[in-house]
């Protein structure tokens, strides 16, 4: 294994710390329990924005904490679950008196965890809510989740419902914002390489010279199948046919209801893609993939929604989400409507992500 690392315990510490010492105009990093929170923390008379995860995604979450995205982010070890402790700490820490909104992607530890701290929070008089994000096509259960697994649909949800927040929407709003953009995205990702987890030390798992996994999941899960190599075009053509294919999807997951306190179920049905349609496209490196292919991505993603006529009308291309050093790629597309349109375009301001500022 070879790591820009220290030890091996120390990693997310470390490099977390590089975070504050690189960005004191944006964050701020709190230990025992560990959270990256606005500089500006709380915004008084704004809803909180808060999400989280294992390490080794990164910027998603902590680069993308500051104006019009995240109030804070819980990082956990690497590929690891951040404990409810990290989530409740971070919500007293900044919430500014209009609520907070977590917003979980679909991963047992998250869920459970960020279940428990819901609670915690609205035990202590913070009005709160969650919101599940379980955008990935190629999976309707893995051994990591009960359902499709919580991926690229993260960042742009971060990006529309933070610009809400921002306009000083009220909880519920953001809440019923972030449901949609949830139900509006489907993602793919594929691999041409693993990844070395540090605590590891080793490969998550073993790809051939001329193999490829389709359907990978951020954490290295496994993917639909195993392919041989092929051109970049036959890659996409497969991967954009799940997307835009996959028909309407129906499930259950549980909202906290604040008003009443306690867990309730709520029934989604995700609406396919349609010619017609606007999208936000968005051509995310699994970390190890260099922007110039992505570009060779995006130009046959374009290509197909041109063909379906399907209209892109904003893109974001670059390493968002990632899993550490894999080589690989994830596509996802989101259908807009005039208010997803109006908070994307709103301006952003943080380590990872800005425009408009």
């Amino acid at each position: 294994m070879k790591k820009l690392i220290n030890a091996v315990d120390d990693v997310v510490k470390e490099q977390l710390e590089g975070m504050a010492l690189a960005h004191p105009d944006y964050v701020k990093v709190h230990f025992d329990p560990t959270y990256v929170y606005r500089a500006d923390a709380p915004v008084e008379g704004k809803v909180a924005l808060i999400s989280g995860g294992g390490s080794g995604h990164e910027p998603m979450h902590g680069g993308f904490v500051g104006y019009g995205m995240l109030d804070a982010a819980c990082p956990g070890e690497v590929f690891t679950s951040p404990t409810p402790d990290q989530m409740y700490e971070a919500a007293l820490a900044v919430n500014g008196g209009a609520g907070v909104l977590f917003l979980v992607k679909n991963y047992t530890g998250d869920v459970l965890n960020f279940e428990t701290a819901a609670e915690l929070a609205y035990a202590d008089g913070i009005a709160v809510q969650s919101i599940l994000i379980d955008d990935d096509v190629a999976v309707k259960d893995s051994l990591y989740t009960a359902g499709r697994r919580g991926v690229g649909t993260t960042v742009l949800a971060e990006k529309i419902v933070g610009a809400a927040t921002e306009a000083r929407y009220d909880l519920k709003q953001c809440a019923d914002l972030a449901r949609k953009v949830n139900k509006y995205g489907r993602s793919m990702g594929m691999a041409l390489t693993s990844c070395t987890v540090p605590a590891a030390g080793k490969p998550t798992f073993e790809l051939g010279d001329d193999e490829i996994e389709i359907g990978i999941g951020i954490h290295g899960e496994p993917g639909m199948r195993r392919e041989k190599m092929k051109a970049v075009d036959e890659i996409v053509d497969d991967m954009m046919a799940e997307i835009l294919d996959d028909g309407p999807y129906a499930r259950t997951v549980r909202e906290w209801d604040n008003e009443h306190g306690e867990w309730i179920d709520v029934e989604l049905i995700d609406p396919p893609f349609e010619a017609g349609d606007e999208i936000i496209a968005f051509v995310n490196s699994m970390g190890g993939t260099p922007v110039s292919e992505l570009y060779a991505v995006y130009r046959r993603v374009a290509q197909i929604c041109e063909g379906r006529d399907i209209n892109i009308v904003r893109n974001l291309i670059g390493p968002y989400i990632t899993s550490l050093e894999m080589q690989g790629f994830s596509i996802t597309l989101l259908k807009a409507d005039e208010e997803i349109l109006k908070f994307w375009d709103a301006p952003v301001n943080t380590p990872g992500l800005r425009w408009g500022v």
